[in-house]
């Protein structure tokens, strides 16, 4: 769904940006590993949400690799965790309480702040089309 409501993401993964076709992308074994990844570093935020050096340090890495290696923009983090939380509420509509939203939208403010503070902390400003 991310790639559809925000195609432009796609530039920045070679292995797919060109498919057009989203039952082509959901079946594209470098896209379900690369979701894969992400999942895993969610959750390694949300299993360690009492260690704030630990979500920091996850969080920090993510950012600088995204800055520095992929030259990803950091809007794209934000887009990426609200499409995470249209699909938490259909997906598991009968527990996906105000609550558990409210949750979930704090955990998609905490990911945004930490990685755009890690694009600051390597200088992303230097690039003309940043968006912090």
């Amino acid at each position: 769904r991310f790639f559809v409501n925000f195609p432009s993401a796609k530039q920045y993964f070679s292995q797919f940006k060109h498919m057009e076709d989203p039952l082509e992308m959901e079946r594209s074994l470098q896209l379900r590993k690369h979701a894969r990844r992400v999942m895993g570093a969610i959750n390694t935020v949300v299993e360690n949400l009492n260690d704030s050096e630990k979500v920091s340090s996850v969080l920090a890495l993510v950012g600088k690799a995204h800055a520095l290696k992929h030259k990803v923009e950091p809007i794209y983090f934000k887009k990426l965790t609200g499409v995470m939380l249209e699909v938490f509420a259909e997906e598991f509509a009968n527990d996906f309480t105000p609550e558990a939203h409210g949750a979930w939208t704090k955990m998609k403010t905490l990911i945004y702040t930490h990685v755009t503070a890690a694009y600051k902390e390597v200088g992303w400003a230097q690039y003309p089309t940043a968006t912090l």
